[in-house]
């Protein structure tokens, strides 16, 4: 029998969040029919969908955000997803993760702190750049102070390139493939990988051995790398004086999601080199049907890869241990 499933790349568009991405992005998604409403949707309808995927409770949380929102922006954002879930037919099975203004560190550790102390959110999944720039500089160490503080953890999410970003993905062939090289069909996930090695490489878990980082997509590639990247690490200097080598920070500060991969193959990979503790169940709703991945935890179910016990951390212990949640 299937255990319950928590699920932590779900998302949703508040009103402000949304009139904030600008009318190219709001296009895009007003292209794929019904997108756009299922991301605004917060009804019986995304209920009845987790219901569908035998999803007992969903972390919400906005979708990408490119360039990041202001301030004010994500406040509005982050109260009416709130009151959403206060309003919802059964509250009890929401949790929130905040949107942050990421390109503004000492608002986004604000917004952090006022988001989980006061609205009672688990964390926050955020964009993996803004604008083209990543979050190693010593300004975004208010954030990661702030996080750890507050035992919460940040999600990295990927998000569409930049302007100068996306020139790389072009080439002789229709822009819209190039477009999709650069999201969902290669970058976002390379970019959401180097972010991580760029923390590492900068000191980041040095500074902050407690931070707790989740990033999906089975990894966001690093761990079909992991082997190399450790090794690389270390040559020619290394990078930098670590007090920790990066196979150690994967273990104690890195968490995986399965968001959106709908095969074995990579979980075949990442339980080579990942504790199955750091695993959790994802979707990324309503990009991905939470009924394909029921399907594909019953598969997982099926091939012998883990013992019941390991099944039901991936289902949903990992995840209730990491937020302090209950299904």
């Amino acid at each position: 029998m299937t255990p319950p499933l928590i699920a932590l790349e779900e998302h949703f568009y508040s009103n402000a969040i949304f009139n904030s991405i600008g009318e190219t992005f709001q296009r895009t998604l007003q292209g794929v029919p019904g997108l756009a409403a299922q991301l605004r949707d917060f009804g019986d309808a995304r209920i009845d969908a987790m219901d569908q995927g035998n999803i007992s409770l969903q972390v919400v949380s906005h979708a990408f955000t490119p360039g990041g929102p202001s301030a004010q922006a994500c406040q509005s954002g982050n109260d009416e997803l709130a009151a959403h879930i206060r309003q919802t037919s059964d509250p009890q099975r929401f949790a929130a993760f905040a949107v942050l203004p990421v390109a503004d560190p000492v608002a986004s550790a604000a917004e952090l702190g006022r988001t989980v102390s006061h609205l009672g959110f688990v964390g926050a999944l955020i964009d993996s750049h803004a604008d083209g720039s990543h979050f190693d500089g010593p300004e975004y160490d208010v954030v990661w102070d702030r996080a750890c503080a507050l035992d919460v953890p940040i999600y990295l999410h990927p998000t569409w390139p930049s302007s100068r970003m996306a020139e790389n993905f072009m080439g002789s062939y229709p822009v819209p493939v190039g477009v999709s090289l650069g999201g969902p069909g290669w970058g976002w996930h390379g970019d959401v990988g180097l972010h991580v090695l760029k923390l590492f490489a900068a000191g980041v878990f040095d500074r902050f051995p407690t931070l707790k980082i989740i990033i999906g997509h089975m990894g966001e590639t690093l761990p079909f790398m992991l082997e190399r990247v450790s090794d690389m690490s270390t040559r020619w200097g290394g990078w930098g004086p670590r007090e920790r080598p990066l196979r150690q920070v994967w273990d104690e500060n890195i968490w995986i999601t399965t968001s959106g991969s709908w095969s074995l193959a990579p979980m075949k990979c990442i339980l080579h080199n990942t504790k199955v503790e750091r695993i959790m169940y994802s979707v990324d709703y309503p990009f991905e049907s939470n009924e394909r991945g029921l399907q594909w935890f019953k598969e997982l179910e099926g091939s012998g890869l883990l013992t019941e016990e390991q099944l039901e951390m991936v289902a949903y212990r990992n995840a209730e241990k990491l937020l302090g949640v209950k299904v």
